[in-house]
C-alpha cells in the first residue's frame, strides 16, 4: 500500500500496547502464554517445605531434565510424564501454586504487576535475565549429583 499525499497511517492502539498488558492471563493464546516463561530455571530447583511453619525453602538443587547452563527443560514437552510432580502452569493453576519465584512473569502478571525490564519480551533478548543476575544459571547443580540427606545443606534464598 502506497500512503496518499498527505495522508496518516494510524495503527490501533491495541496493537502497540503489548499482549501481556492488554490482556488477562486466561486471553492469551498459547503461544502468548509459553512466551512468558523468561527461562531462568529458578521454577525447576527442589523446594523444601517447612510443614510445622508452613514455609517454603528454595535449594540450589535443580529437577534433572534442567540444562542448568541454558535454564531450559531438556525434555519440555514430556517433562510431566518423565518428573511425575512437575507441575505445569495455566491460567487456572497460576493463582494455586505457591512456589513460584517473585520475579516469575506468570507470578508477575497474576498479582497484577508488569514483567522486569530485563524480561526478553520488554528488552528483546533471551540472554538478558541471565545478565541480570536472575536466572539459575551457573548457580544451580542437578539433583542427579546431589543425595537427598543432602538438599538441606542446599537452601539458598536468591531465587525468591
Amino acid at each position: 500500500m502506497i500512503p496518499l499525499k498527505g495522508w496518516v497511517y494510524l495503527i490501533p492502539m491495541t496493537e502497540q500496547i503489548p499482549f501481556w498488558r492488554r490482556k488477562s492471563l486466561s486471553q492469551m493464546t498459547p503461544e502468548e502464554w509459553e512466551s512468558l516463561c523468561d527461562g531462568c530455571g529458578k521454577c525447576c530447583l527442589i523446594k523444601l517445605e517447612e510443614v510445622e511453619e508452613e514455609k517454603l525453602y528454595f535449594t540450589d538443587v535443580a529437577c534433572h531434565l534442567l540444562n542448568c547452563e541454558s535454564c531450559r527443560c531438556r525434555d519440555y514437552k514430556n517433562r510431566q510424564r518423565i518428573v511425575e510432580d512437575c507441575v505445569v502452569l495455566t491460567p487456572k493453576t497460576i493463582e494455586q501454586v505457591n512456589f513460584m519465584p517473585s520475579s516469575c512473569a506468570y507470578r508477575l502478571l497474576a498479582e497484577g504487576k508488569d514483567l522486569y525490564w530485563w524480561h526478553h519480551l520488554v528488552c528483546g533478548d533471551f540472554e538478558t535475565v541471565h545478565q541480570a543476575g536472575m536466572s539459575a544459571r551457573g548457580r544451580a547443580v542437578s539433583e542427579k549429583k546431589v543425595p537427598d540427606a543432602e538438599l538441606e545443606d542446599h537452601i539458598v534464598d536468591w531465587p525468591s
